[in-house]
């Protein structure tokens, strides 16, 4: 299945797509390949083949020359504060235990939380003084989570809390405190990555500089994963009925009967993959594309014998069950080794913070501090 790479041609906000097989992309030399998650606790299914799992894989094609940067965005986190100090440290640990059981190797990369090192906070407010309102205020993804969406209401907007809104430029200082060269994320995210580049590009230009790279976007190359019981919005940690969400250390007969009560539709005999008429189907048929690696199309042929919805959620059910065996076991493993969960964190945030010290002392030169 195409793996979607964006890359910046040109100093202006028009991108070129090229596209390449994920099987046989591979990373120039000295690449340097960043991206972080949100804290929230254990991955749901949609974070494991949108996110996580993409972050294995170009791990393991690494030809010994590039650099891996994962980790937990807890900073990013407060924009939607925790009241329960002790569940957030919480998350944040089984966050890590998530990363940890997908299969990224601690010593290939390195996985730390992003307020380990402080160096991304003083470069948000250096970026913040060269972004404009006007650009932020065109971002989609606060106005999505501030519920404000086509409000024109000055009272709506005016409550929308400054975090919130100025997110993306926190984004762009992680990405580029370590000089990135690619970055793996969700495809909500496109407009925070040109942002990024536009803001590189700015830097660059005032200072006469040629420091910040322009990073390339990695785009997962499974689509977008759905609620279980309602195939209108995404999988969710915070959806209100949890029976719509598959985690990653789900055992066998929760999965079984998730799917069994997944959203489907009146017709038998057949299923084909028709989001618009047939959002449920379509939905457990991406699910297997996702996990399977194979176009949807693939997917119809491997099930065109089946004959009802019983038989199609029992194949959806063994198909996942298989793919999340390795990371349930390792999850409950690392879970319970707090003492190792820690270990990495540090070793982690070390390495990071070694990185982000000698770059923020190269930009703060530049910068004329």
């Amino acid at each position: 299945m195409p793996l979607f790479i964006y890359v910046t041609k040109r100093l202006n906000s028009t991108l070129k797509h090229i596209v390449h097989d994920a099987t046989n992309y591979k990373l120039p030399q000295n690449a340097t390949v960043f991206s972080m998650i949100q804290p929230t606790g254990k991955f749901h299914l949609g974070n494991y083949l949108g996110a996580v799992r993409v972050w294995k894989d170009i791990t393991d094609s690494n030809d010994g020359t590039s650099r891996f940067i994962f980790g937990t965005a807890d900073l990013h986190a407060m924009t939607n504060p925790n009241s329960d100090p002790e569940r957030f440290r919480q998350l944040r640990r089984e966050a890590i235990a998530s990363i940890l059981s997908v299969g990224i190797d601690p010593k290939k990369a390195i996985i730390f939380h992003q307020s380990q090192v402080p160096q991304h906070s003083e470069l948000f407010w250096y970026l913040t003084t060269i972004a404009s309102i006007g650009s932020l205020n065109r971002m989609t993804q606060w106005k999505s989570k501030a519920r404000i969406e086509g409000s024109n209401n000055l009272d709506t907007v005016g409550n929308v809390k400054l975090g919130l809104f100025a997110y993306p430029v926190l984004q762009a200082a992680d990405i580029l405190l370590y000089k990135s060269t690619h970055v793996p994320v969700g495809d909500d995210q496109t407009q925070h990555l040109e942002l990024t580049r536009q803001l590189a590009q700015s830097i660059n230009a005032l200072f006469k500089t040629k420091y910040f790279p322009l990073p390339t976007t990695f785009y997962a190359p499974s689509k977008k994963i759905l609620s279980l019981l309602n195939p209108e919005k995404k999988m969710s940690k915070s959806d209100t009925n949890q029976s719509a969400v598959i985690y990653i250390n789900d055992e066998p007969n929760i999965i079984a009967r998730k799917v069994k009560r997944a959203v489907t539709d009146s017709i038998q005999n057949v299923f084909n993959y028709d989001p618009v008429n047939r959002p449920g189907v379509s939905n457990l048929i991406n699910i297997v594309s996702g996990i399977q690696r194979k176009s949807t199309a693939e997917v119809e042929s491997d099930i065109i014998k089946l004959k009802s919805h019983k038989d199609l959620k029992d194949y959806v059910t063994e198909v996942i069950v298989e793919e999340l065996k390795e990371p349930r076991a390792k999850f409950s493993r690392y879970i319970a080794d707090q003492g190792y969960l820690q270990e990495v964190e540090r070793l982690g945030s070390e390495r990071a913070s070694t990185i982000a010290a000698k770059n923020l002392k190269d930009i703060k030169h530049f910068l004329g501090f």
